[in-house]
């Protein structure tokens, strides 16, 4: 297979990034990764080696150190792009802890284009998120709705990353970025060699469920069941993280081929579908076969009602759709779960 070019996976064996690496690799392009596996393993590297029969060039420093970002880069020539997923993404953990947010998310990004330029490396793929819209005005929500104040120092690290980039490309029109603004991502690859791996106490909802499961947590508290919502519970746009992946390869692709029409370009990406905290439940078990022991709590801080992506921009404009249900991206992320479990 003829490579396609040399892409930089910023954040490579974290969640997303390791399921855009194999993508990636699937479609012949050469992957070079940085992570600091800050909360990550570095035995993803061989298990994305696993997938695709291709060990992708390994490097484990932080970004934020601007030294060690200059040496990769010295050593690493010819890189077309960089997709970058390093960051810290702990809503909660922000609150607690901004400093350390508005250091890792945001001079990473800076360190990250100063490099791009001296080393004549044009493109970036954002990893954004849909916090930036906060409580939307109106559902779908679509790439017009306004940015609105966020609700955790995390989601405001998005906001102003996305200025960086916005206003760099504005200032230079050398830089060619697009921030990919996520919904809900879960599930894992059909190998279930690579998914969704927190240390500690998951943050997220459905490592939560196959955790508890698996017997690893004793009890899922599910906060609120007092929304102005169907059943009650909140809803989000859960999107199957390989799904999720393939839109990186064809934002890449775009840049790369010159096809973006303006220097700072944003996606949704999601499903279009809502789904209850308990419709995602009653998903999982029926595809896995387990009862689980869950519990309503009280509503949990900085939560937001019900937010779900209308996609037809992406659909249009990228020429990407989400493929699997939820009882598919369910079932992934049980089968990940036994995997590690044993």
């Amino acid at each position: 297979m003829d490579k396609k070019g040399k892409i930089l996976v910023t954040g490579g064996a974290g969640y997303i990034g390791s399921h855009t690496a194999v993508e990636l690799i699937n479609q012949g392009f050469e992957v070079v990764i940085i992570d600091n596996l800050s909360n990550s393993h570095a035995d993803v590297i061989d298990r994305i080696e696993q997938i695709t029969g291709t060990k992708p060039a390994f490097e484990k420093f932080d970004i934020c150190e601007e030294d060690k970002l200059e040496e990769f880069f010295i050593k690493h020539q010819e890189i077309q792009a960089i997709i970058h997923f390093a960051a810290s993404k702990a809503v909660g953990e922000s609150v607690e802890k901004p400093l350390l947010y508005y250091k890792n998310n945001i001079i990473s990004l800076i360190n990250l284009m100063k490099g791009m330029k001296k080393h004549n490396i044009p493109n970036i793929v954002f990893s954004s998120s849909c916090t930036v819209y906060g409580e939307p005005d109106e559902l779908p929500v679509t790439e017009k709705a306004p940015v609105k104040p966020a609700v955790s120092p995390y989601g405001n690290t998005k906001q102003i990353d996305e200025e960086i980039l916005k206003d760099t490309a504005k200032s230079d029109n050398f830089y060619q970025t697009i921030a990919l603004r996520y919904f809900n991502p879960i599930g894992a690859h059909e190998s279930a060699l690579i998914g969704e791996l927190p240390l500690g106490v998951p943050a997220n909802l459905v490592p939560f469920i196959t955790q508890t499961a698996a017997g690893i947590r004793e009890q899922l508290s599910v906060f609120g069941d007092d929304y102005n919502t169907p059943d009650g519970t909140c809803i989000r746009d859960y999107i199957h993280v390989v799904d999720l992946a393939k839109a990186h390869i064809v934002a890449v692709k775009r840049l790369m081929e010159g096809k973006n029409k303006s220097s700072f370009e944003f996606f949704n990406l999601g499903t279009g579908k809502g789904t209850s905290v308990l419709e995602a439940i009653n998903s999982f078990e029926k595809v896995s076969g387990v009862k689980l022991n869950y519990k309503i709590v009280a509503r949990r801080e900085g939560d937001i009602e019900k937010v779900y992506a209308d996609t037809s921009f992406a659909n249009e404009e990228l020429g990407w759709k989400s493929e699997k249900e939820l009882d598919e991206m369910m079932l992934s992320a049980w089968k990940w779960q036994q995997k590690i479990t044993k």
